[in-house]
């Protein structure tokens, strides 16, 4: 069984802030049981306290990488695409495997423009006063009348009626 040292609860704490692991696969990085991870959060509060702020990092991260790329699809952005252009010379190497040499490098711009769904789910979520999805349906009869009359029910109770 491992023992408890401030050295393995940072790697852990680096683990979980910088990356999307499972517990399992922290555990088996850092060269720990599953059951003793679990153990040492319930029984030790600097664990537990550790733990939860190295989540709250990474949440932190995700939600302001989020933010970068649905800027990113919202303003349209441009990509180098590299390609290299190989031709076989005929001679092979000690392994049998075909000798190439390097004929051409290319690199385009290759642009891309924004995207629709990103900029509607952007300003049904900042600007829901002017952007939201909802539908207001009234239904009318012809000419704007009442589609549906209400019915008045009267009743009237003669004098044999009423218990005493």
């Amino acid at each position: 069984m491992a023992k408890y040292d401030k050295k393995i609860v940072e790697r852990i704490c680096q683990l979980i802030s910088t990356d999307s692991y499972t517990i399992p696969e922290i555990c088996k990085i850092v060269g720990i049981s599953l059951s003793l991870f679990y153990y040492w959060k319930d029984k030790k509060l600097e664990f537990l306290e550790a733990i939860k702020k190295a989540e709250d990092d990474f949440n932190e991260l995700v939600v302001v990488e989020a933010k970068k790329s649905l800027m990113k699809k919202i303003r349209g952005y441009t990509e180098q695409e590299k390609k290299t252009v190989t031709v076989d010379t005929g001679k092979r190497d000690k392994d049998k495997k075909p000798i190439v040499r390097v004929k051409e490098h290319i690199v385009t711009d290759k642009y891309f423009q924004p995207d629709t769904a990103a900029i509607i789910f952007a300003l049904t979520n900042r600007d829901p006063a002017h952007w939201a999805n909802k539908y207001n349906t009234e239904v009318t009869g012809k000419d704007g009348e009442r589609l549906f009359q209400p019915i008045v029910i009267q009743k009237t109770y003669d004098k044999n009626d009423v218990e005493t």
